[in-house]
Formats: C-alpha cells, sequence, structure tokens
C-alpha cells in the first residue's frame, strides 16, 4: 500500500505523545511514592520527630511529666561539659571505638584467613565454634562474664591463682574495668566480622594470589598487595559497623557494671544517659546527652560515606 493511500480519519487521531509520556510519569510517580510512603512514614515517626523533640527537650529543666516549661537554653550542655563521669564516660566510649579498630577487627581478619583460606583441618567445625558468641543474646554473654569475672569464684581469678598470680578486680578497678568490658564485647562480636571478612575473601580469586606466589611473593607481600587490597570494601565497611557499634553498647556495660561501676567509672554514653537522664528523671539532661551521642555518630556517619564509602558506591554503581 501506498504512502499516499494512508488517510487519518476525522475524529479517530492518536492521543499526542507528550500526553502519553506525561500520563506514564505520573503512573511512575504515584508507583514510587506507593511504594516509599511506608517506609517514609516509619521513618518520620521513630526517627525523625524523636531526634528534633529531643533537641527541643534538651533546652529546658523537665522531668518527663507534663509539657516542658522550664526553658533554660544550653544550661545542660554546660553541665554535661563540666561533669567529669560525663567526660569519663565520653573517653570509654572512643575507647572501645580505638581497641575495636585496633585489637578486634585484625583478630577476626585473622582468624578469617586462617579458617577461610588457610590449611587447617576442620575449618568448617571452627567456623561454627567461633561465630557462637555472636549467637548469644547480649545479657546471656554479660552473665557469663560476669561469673568469669567474679573476684572469688571466677574462672578469670582461678587462672590467675594456679599460676601464682595476684587476681585482678575486673569489674572492681577503675583503671581496668573498661578493657574488661571491651574483652567481653571481642568474645561476643569478633566471630560477626569474620564472617564479613570471610564473605570479603570469596571475592577474591585464587589465581591472582597462585600466579603472585609463583613471581616469588612471600605470603606477607600476597596478603597486603593482593588479598588485603581486593578485600577493601569489606575493610572498609567493617570500619564503619564498628565505630558505630561501639557508641552504640548499652546492655553488656549496663549488666557487667552494674549501672556503671565501680564509682561512676564503668560508663559509656549510652549507659550514663540511662543513669543520669531516665533513672532520675532528668529528662531534659538526659535529651541533651542523646543529641551528643546522635551528632557523634551523624557526622562520622556522613563524614565517612562521604570520604570512605563514596567510592565504593561508585564503583558498584558503574559495575
Amino acid at each position: 500500500m501506498s504512502a499516499t493511500n494512508f488517510r487519518v480519519l476525522p475524529g479517530k487521531s492518536s492521543p499526542p505523545l507528550d500526553r502519553t509520556l506525561l500520563r506514564r510519569n505520573v503512573n511512575k510517580a504515584l508507583m514510587v511514592v506507593l511504594l516509599v510512603a511506608p517506609g517514609m512514614i516509619l521513618f518520620l515517626t521513630f526517627v525523625l520527630v524523636p531526634v528534633v523533640q529531643s533537641a527541643r527537650y534538651s533546652l529546658f529543666d523537665w522531668n518527663g511529666f507534663g509539657p516542658p516549661t522550664n526553658y533554660i537554653g544550653f544550661d545542660n550542655y554546660e553541665r554535661l561539659y563540666e561533669h567529669t563521669v560525663f567526660r569519663s564516660a565520653l573517653k570509654n566510649s572512643f575507647t572501645i571505638m580505638l581497641l575495636s579498630l585496633l585489637v578486634q577487627l585484625p583478630i577476626a581478619m585473622m582468624l578469617a584467613l586462617l579458617v577461610g583460606r588457610g590449611s587447617l583441618p576442620g575449618r568448617r567445625f571452627f567456623r561454627a565454634l567461633l561465630f557462637i558468641p555472636y549467637v548469644f543474646s547480649e545479657v546471656i554473654v554479660a552473665l557469663i562474664w560476669w561469673y568469669v569475672y567474679h573476684p572469688n569464684d571466677g574462672l578469670a581469678t582461678k587462672i590467675f591463682t594456679s599460676f601464682g598470680l595476684t587476681p585482678v578486680e575486673w569489674l572492681g578497678d577503675k583503671d581496668v574495668v573498661i578493657y574488661s568490658i571491651f574483652l567481653v564485647l571481642t568474645w561476643k562480636y569478633f566471630g560477626y566480622y569474620m564472617i564479613l571478612y570471610m564473605a570479603g575473601l570469596q571475592g577474591v580469586q585464587k589465581d591472582l594470589e597462585e600466579a603472585a606466589r609463583v613471581d616469588g611473593a612471600n605470603w606477607w607481600q600476597v596478603l597486603t598487595r593482593i588479598t588485603l587490597p581486593l578485600m577493601g570494601p569489606t575493610i572498609r565497611l567493617t570500619i564503619y559497623l564498628s565505630v558505630l557499634g561501639s557508641f552504640q553498647q548499652f546492655v553488656v556495660v549496663q549488666t557487667l557494671t552494674r549501672g556503671g561501676n565501680p564509682f561512676n567509672s564503668g560508663h559509656v554514653l549510652a549507659t550514663y544517659l540511662y543513669k543520669f537522664g531516665i533513672q532520675r528523671f532528668y529528662m531534659g539532661y538526659g535529651s541533651a546527652v542523646a543529641v551528643v551521642l546522635f551528632l557523634i555518630t551523624l557526622i562520622f556517619s556522613l563524614g565517612y560515606q562521604r570520604v570512605v564509602l563514596r567510592r565504593d558506591f561508585t564503583q558498584q554503581s558503574v559495575g
């Protein structure tokens, strides 16, 4: 049929193309709104609104009963700065964070290399055995170690006594308590990071490591120049999770120290907030602590994602 025989009947013209595209875009927008709306409602209700309310309450001298009326400005934040227990809790939180990066993650990496790529017999058994502490709840872990640290009949005390050493007051010495807590946290969480590192090892091709060995590289050179660089995204992710997790610790610390003992030297930020804010009905003061904790984690999250994790996200989207 020739083009000259082709005619458009009156009243039968198709809708304009731009109207069809507009309708499709509207339908897509409605679909996106329907899918995102439930999550956004939950986010606004349980995250954004409480954060804004906490920032508002921190400016009042409020006991939690009735609406806050006694506006005191930034006095709660001044009290935080002047309180030595708060500075100690802040120091303890940063200590746990640094020890997690310098001790906990390297231990998890070594174990992941040992049971993931090493020639250790019974590797599957050891994988399950090392991961078991992470399966336990934090309360159970804290109670187990509370008996381990018992000053009279605890396992740690008996081990020291059997070697002729003076037992350490693990939870009774203000200079030792934070390191005792960190040991418990390491025992609890290193299996989780070990599994993450083992998953990252799956993305490292063994052919590359074998080729490097054939070219004369020793095990250390293979590890530092091939294995660890290729595991970079996993390592950077575990650093991010470890830092945030260090500032969110509460259950283990609260259970072991019975509220920051000895003499309030065993507090971290979360337990300090609970004792000096919630338990004493100083909700305005506790809200100030919550705001400080939120700002610390927010600044780190935004900075770390922008500077460190941004490259990994970009590479994944390009790939």
